[in-house]
């Protein structure tokens, strides 16, 4: 197993395992917490709007420090601050101050954690390994995902927001002690030729942030109504969901380093098409939701080890690994916001939030294209062979 070898590597996956278990607490909440606490469902996708537009206006200056600094203390620093926002979601009652104070503290923080993150493990990641070592990632932050949902909708239930998402808040804080035993990766102050090697990534960011807002905010929003506004049975739901993935998760990343990209890449967008269409279909059926929910997971598997691997090898070989994700997730920003924007203005005007989900399959035309574009141009990184041998 060489792709284990990469000591760096297993201490990003570590972090990412910990900062995935806040996230599949708090932020699996965020959306229906905020609907909960009187948000009607146009404003909590406003907001989010407003989180992403408030991103690329902040990203800029991830750029200037990271020169200065290097990646890893901007990393570190980002970890912590994304931590801030969510001691805030407990406070937000309606449209209100709190909920501004939120959409500020989310740009900020997020910004500077998925910026450098994303550019730190494109940089210290074996290209050879790549999927190998996504597959581990997704693997350890779906059994995160098992344990953060359950955790979370008790503690909801149970203990109270405040203490719920002050949890959520001190494991992001953890979640930044295995980066303090990585090494810093210096940013150079010129380079030429960045912003043209990122178009690539700046459109596969693009269509996948366009297919997240319905298939994954609008849904989530979805699915909780369709589980009766349930922390208990969404939280529940969840992980199931994710159970599904952690089963499924190493394998498939094994088939891209073997030289299968195109092929993941046809049947990672066929499944998500198929299961965006699942998940429209079931809105309103408690059973057939969660049935949906968990074929994401599977979906996931197929489709995160294929758009990660596209995204960080092009990244790596790009002049610059950090000015390429600047620019890139100024693509998901733009994408994501432009369909945050039209799903509230849609369900505002009561059009069905099933229809809401189904826009996201005007996004999957195009990410096929762009992934299949990147893997027929990629040599196979290892001898095609059986995958019992590999």
């Amino acid at each position: 197993m060489a792709y284990f070898r990469n000591t760096t590597v297993n201490l990003l996956n570590l972090h990412y395992g910990i900062h995935s278990l806040a996230l599949s607490g708090g932020a699996t909440f965020f959306m229906v917490f905020l609907l909960k606490s009187g948000v009607p469902a146009p404003a909590v996708l406003a907001a989010i709007a407003a989180i992403l537009i408030g991103r690329l206006i902040v990203r800029p200056s991830v750029l200037v420090l990271a020169k200065r600094w290097g990646l890893k203390p901007v990393l570190i620093a980002g970890t912590i601050g994304s931590a801030v926002q969510y001691p805030l979601v407990a406070e937000v009652h309606g449209v209100d101050t709190t909920l501004f104070l939120l959409c500020a503290a989310s740009a900020v923080g997020d910004t500077f954690y998925w910026t450098t993150y994303h550019a730190y493990f494109a940089s210290l990641g074996d290209v050879e390994h790549r999927g190998h070592q996504l597959g581990v990632r997704e693997a350890l932050a779906a059994i995160a995902g098992i344990v953060g949902p359950l955790a979370t909708g008790w503690a909801l239930v149970t203990l109270g927001p405040q203490v719920a998402f002050g949890a959520t808040a001190i494991v992001l804080v953890l979640a930044a002690l295995p980066i303090v035993w990585t090494p810093n990766v210096k940013v150079p102050v010129h380079v030429s030729g960045a912003m043209k090697a990122a178009i690539p990534g700046v459109l596969l960011f693009a269509t996948d942030g366009w297919m997240a807002v319905g298939y994954v905010m609008v849904w989530s929003i979805a699915l909780f109504l369709s589980l009766g506004e349930s922390f208990t049975a969404f939280g529940s739901a969840m992980a199931l969901a994710a159970f599904v993935g952690a089963v499924s998760g190493l394998f498939l990343g094994r088939l891209i380093d073997l030289g299968h990209g195109t092929r993941v890449a046809w049947i990672a967008i066929a499944a998500a098409a198929a299961s965006m269409v699942l998940r429209a279909a079931s809105y309103g059926d408690a059973t057939l939701a969660v049935i949906a929910n968990a074929s994401g997971a599977l979906v996931s598997c197929l489709y995160l080890p294929a758009f990660g691997t596209a995204v960080y090898n092009q990244a790596k070989r790009s002049p610059c690994t950090l000015r390429f994700h600047v620019a890139a997730e100024g693509g998901w920003d733009l994408g994501g916001a432009a369909a945050a924007l039209i799903t509230a203005g849609l369900l505002s005007l009561d059009v069905p939030i099933a229809a809401c989900i189904l826009l996201s399959l005007l996004g999957t035309p195009a990410s096929f294209l762009l992934l299949r574009r990147y893997f027929a141009g990629s040599k196979p990184l290892q001898p095609v062979g059986r995958i019992s041998e590999a």
